[in-house]
């Protein structure tokens, strides 16, 4: 429960926001902040869980906590995605303990009740005959999945899905991400808020000073009229444009508003993929593609995601909170689900830009976190480059907004 103090902090808060400033720093270091943060945010908005290519066959799984909450998301029988609380209907214990694995059933390590794929109670031990097991199935919770991209919500009336589903699927849907394999996944846990994680991402206002490797093939511009772009950058956009629309690939910035981003951009020039030298890193291309220089689609949506869809591989990003000062995110390379390792591709050429990138970023926000954590910081004003992060904190003030009045109306 809020406590009222946390209610009136917030609003106040709130009250005293400057639009295009960054946060007060009880937003990133308070405890009850971050609690709120956990009810308001992310048991209230759609998350991305995993790729369907983490789940191949039924009976897989994979398990993520959001704050107190344990959920696991497994490929059914059928061939279906299901997304369950992962905490057993005799006296809650969790059911599976493993960040990811592959059952037959779900059976409790406490006192092995067993569930079936679908979530509903097959067995429970001792019981006596009028115990009713079609009253004690899982707990289900709703699942949406968009190109074999899986989002899960633990709210009971969670938002509308079908606008971002049609706004991005043409975008990402020729990259074929539901017909990909997992060559590589990793997860760091970085010490930062989680908005300071996001906010590092949705802007390359520091990659000039930070990202020697990334820079070597992403193009830092994030609009394809930027008026920071060089004369090359304006040539290049032109020559990439027609060729996608020649391929029928759509590159423009879809209509996201504060909620989401998808656009296709370039590389830089002579860049294929995210490698140190440029090259592929996937000798066989996604989907149907023959055209391995297609660049990036860039692809955020709040409160915890981002992904880069290239010709030869995709990236998907996912950010949990786990503490108001630590963050777990998890990187996953994809590939056509075709290719061999050591054939097609090796994990060190695939990886090393964004392993790289990923460790230079959980510095910077560890310093971020620090310095926001000072009686010394005051709200600072972001830069023309940092235009993201206007969406990012209006969206996740009107998110806060919307909570406390519904919270106050209940």
């Amino acid at each position: 429960m809020i406590q009222e103090a946390t209610i009136n902090t917030v609003r106040a808060l709130l009250e005293a926001r400057r639009e295009g400033h960054s946060l007060e720093g009880a937003f990133y270091t308070d405890a009850a902040l971050f609690d709120l943060d956990i009810e308001a945010v992310f048991s209230n908005e759609w998350l991305f869980a995993c790729n369907v290519a983490e789940i191949p066959r039924a009976g897989d799984y994979v398990t993520l906590r959001i704050g107190a909450t344990s959920v696991v998301v497994v490929r059914g029988e059928d061939g279906g995605v299901a997304a369950f609380f992962n905490t057993c209907r005799h006296r809650g214990s969790v059911l599976c303990t493993e960040a990811h694995g592959h059952v037959k059933k779900f059976v409790c390590p406490y006192h092995q009740w067993v569930y079936d794929l679908d979530g509903s109670l097959r067995h429970a031990r001792q019981m006596p005959d009028r115990f009713d097991r079609s009253a004690h199935g899982l707990g289900r919770v709703p699942v949406e999945t968009l190109c074999g991209m899986v989002y899960l919500c633990l709210g009971e009336t969670p938002p509308d899905f079908s606008r971002f589903k049609a706004a991005v699927s043409p975008y990402i849907a020729p990259h074929r991400p539901e017909r990909t394999r997992v060559a590589w996944s990793e997860t760091i846990v970085e010490e930062a808020n989680w908005k300071l994680v996001i906010e590092n991402n949705r802007e390359c206002y520091h990659c000039a000073g930070s990202h020697p490797e990334l820079l070597e093939t992403l193009v830092e511009f994030a609009l394809p009229d930027d008026p920071r772009g060089t004369q090359d950058f304006q040539a290049l956009m032109s020559e990439k444009t027609a060729r996608w629309e020649a391929l029928d690939l759509p590159h423009l910035p879809a209509s996201g508003g504060t909620e989401f981003r998808c656009i296709r951009l370039p590389l830089r020039r002579g860049a294929l993929s995210f490698t140190m030298d440029g090259r592929a890193a996937c000798r066989k291309l996604l989907g149907e593609f023959r055209e391995p220089d297609l660049g990036s689609v860039r692809m955020f949506r709040v409160p915890n995601n981002w992904n880069h869809f290239l010709a030869d591989h995709i990236l998907h990003f996912r950010v949990l909170p786990l503490a108001p000062n630590r963050t777990a995110l998890t990187t996953t390379w994809l590939v056509h689900e075709d290719a061999v390792e050591g054939v097609d591709y090796d994990i060190e050429t695939l990886t090393a830009v964004w392993r790289a990138t990923n460790a230079q970023d959980a510095a910077l926000v560890a310093h971020n976190q620090a310095g926001v954590s000072s009686r010394g910081y005051r709200p600072g004003t972001y830069a023309p480059a940092e235009f993201m992060l206007n969406h990012f904190t209006d969206w996740y003030a009107a998110k806060l907004r919307a909570y406390l009045d519904a919270y106050g109306d209940a």
